[in-house]
């Protein structure tokens, strides 16, 4: 990445063949730790940034390798290496943070696009099964109507659909097409009881 950063690392290693040791190198110690230095610069010179952020255990592990091969001949087992630290300038630090500011707000983003389209596939489905049936959309007012009522307003308008009253303009149109005028009845009847009583009072008379 071209990026000048700090790392701090830490080996632990013992003398397995002291005579080895003292007549192979002049200082074990010493040779050790310059070699442990070259050995962090060339494996981080072939490994990116972010896996030096995000995966110090194959970084350490491989240095261990290393140093081990470099060191066996002097009678030195390299056991473990450890990265401590690493640090970055100010001006990188800067722009990774801004550039992890906007990977969170594009992931925030894509999340509520994603719920406004699971939410969005569900009011369409909602939608086409109470087209389907009017009973359902007629049962879905009333709903919403009983949740309006609980809410603490004094006055409350709203519309109410005309299909509501679709039984009664049927049975009001059955009353139109067959009309019965009880006036009518009546007076049939008043009339009938008239010749009656006409005609009993004609017999009387004769």
């Amino acid at each position: 990445d071209s990026v000048t950063v700090a790392v701090d690392a830490v080996v632990y290693y013992r003398i397995l063949n002291p005579t080895v040791s003292i007549a192979n190198v002049e200082n074990a110690q010493d040779s050790t730790h310059l070699l442990a230095q070259t050995s962090l610069r060339n494996v981080l010179g072939t490994r990116l940034l972010s896996e030096l952020l995000c995966d110090r255990g194959s970084v350490s592990n491989l240095m261990r390798e290393c140093l081990d091969d470099a060191t066996d001949c002097w009678g030195i087992k390299v056991e473990r290496v450890e990265i401590k630290d690493v640090r970055l300038p100010k001006s990188l630090q800067r722009i990774m943070a801004a550039e992890a500011e906007a990977a969170r707000e594009a992931r925030a983003k894509i999340i509520v696009s994603e719920g406004e389209y699971k939410s969005s596939r569900a009011l369409k489905d909602a939608a086409d099964i109470l087209a389907q049936s009017p009973c359902a959309m007629q049962l879905r007012y009333l709903q919403t109507l009983s949740s309006i009522a609980t809410e603490q307003n004094s006055t409350i308008i709203f519309p109410i659909p005309i299909d509501l009253f679709s039984v009664f303009q049927k049975n009001l149109s059955n009353i139109i097409e067959k009309p019965i005028n009880p006036f009518v009845s009546t007076l049939i009847n008043l009339d009938d009881a008239n010749v009656k009583l006409a005609g009993r009072s004609t017999s009387t008379d004769i």
